[in-house]
């Protein structure tokens, strides 16, 4: 859940939905409901940001997880936001970080995404704005998020596949942006399909009506978690016997795709608010720690946020920033030379 200072709200109202904010954010109890929650701030270029960043860290940043900042267009945007919030969780001195999503939303950062998915140890995901985004590439747009017809096929197409690379590359999480028609659910639906199926994790609803329906899209369905958590089961209790099963499945692409089922079903439905941050915050220790190496290293991730990995060589065809655990293997167990 995000609570908004841009675009919902109107400048002469910044103040007091500044405030209006601060209190829900003490009054609810966001993560016992089970939400992580974030504010929308206003974008950098306006006289409000600052303040928006400075009142509501000081005032509830226990109670937030993380900051979405508008109309990113470079990483030093992010750097700014950044700094200020270190500052004052030192100041405060908060126990917990808190984190930044990026909401790409102009040619300008999309020109610079890739720069922008390293600007900062704290970036958690990122999003893809289509409205602004539709404006600031002058597109021939009927409905936000919707397609114009005269396009043969999906005009968004070129721009969620760049945004998802670089979410992917640097370990961030992809997430699709506003459908605004919300008396069409199958305009809806149709934009979410398209989404998922290129791996975005999911989409923003703006209407109570659209929450079932991203929900629905963007869960992997009851059949594929059963199927994946049995594979799951049988690599596990396999022991060194797990290359003879893989083998089994049609590839090892098969393998892979049954961990990112499970992992989808355990974020969604295995953890409560904190065990899911807590697991992404491992992940992502992970990935920059490989990062870091600059090694073709497959870093594995387990529950307990133990790694195995040094002794397992790689061709740089793998996906080395995948934390999707590969269950039998351990420390000792090394790579067969002939695995794929």
């Amino acid at each position: 859940v995000f609570l908004d200072l841009e675009d919902a709200v109107a400048p002469g109202d910044k103040e007091a939905a500044r405030t209006n904010i601060i209190e829900a954010l003490g009054d609810i109890e966001w993560r016992g409901l089970g939400k992580t929650i974030s504010i929308r701030i206003n974008g950098i270029d306006t006289h409000y940001m600052y303040r928006d960043v400075v009142d509501i860290v000081e005032q509830a940043g226990e109670h937030l997880d993380t900051i979405m900042i508008p109309k990113v267009g470079v990483p030093g945007d992010v750097y700014m936001v950044d700094a200020m919030v270190t500052q004052i969780e030192a100041a405060m001195g908060y126990t917990h970080r808190i984190g930044i999503e990026a909401l790409i939303e102009t040619t300008l950062g999309m020109a610079n995404v890739e720069a922008i998915a390293t600007s900062s140890d704290r970036l958690e995901a990122m999003h893809f704005g289509v409205a602004d985004y539709a404006a600031s590439c002058r597109a021939r747009t009927t409905s936000i998020g919707g397609l114009n017809s005269d396009y043969p096929g999906d005009q968004w197409h070129a721009a969620l596949s760049r945004m998802l690379v670089a979410c992917r590359a640097y370990g961030l999480r992809p997430i699709d942006g506003p459908f605004g028609d919300f008396n069409d659910p199958d305009g809806f639906i149709l934009g979410a399909r398209r989404a998922a199926a290129l791996g975005y994790e999911g989409k923003w609803a703006i209407h109570p009506s659209q929450i079932a329906l991203a929900n629905d899209v963007f869960s992997p369905p009851p059949e594929e978690v059963e199927r994946a958590r049995n594979i799951l089961a049988a690599l596990e209790e396999a022991g060194e016997q797990t290359r003879e099963i893989r083998e089994a499945l049609e590839d090892v692409e098969g393998e892979r795709g049954v961990g990112t089922v499970g992992d989808q079903d355990h974020r969604l439905g295995g953890l409560d608010a904190e065990g899911t941050r807590a697991a992404f915050d491992r992940d992502r220790i992970a990935r920059r720690n490989v990062l870091q190496d600059g090694r073709h290293v497959v870093f594995f991730v387990h529950p307990d946020g133990a790694g195995h990995g040094p002794n397992l060589q790689l061709s740089c065809e793998v996906d080395f920033l995948d934390t999707t655990p590969l269950r039998g293997l351990s420390q000792t167990a090394g790579v067969p030379p002939d695995s794929p």
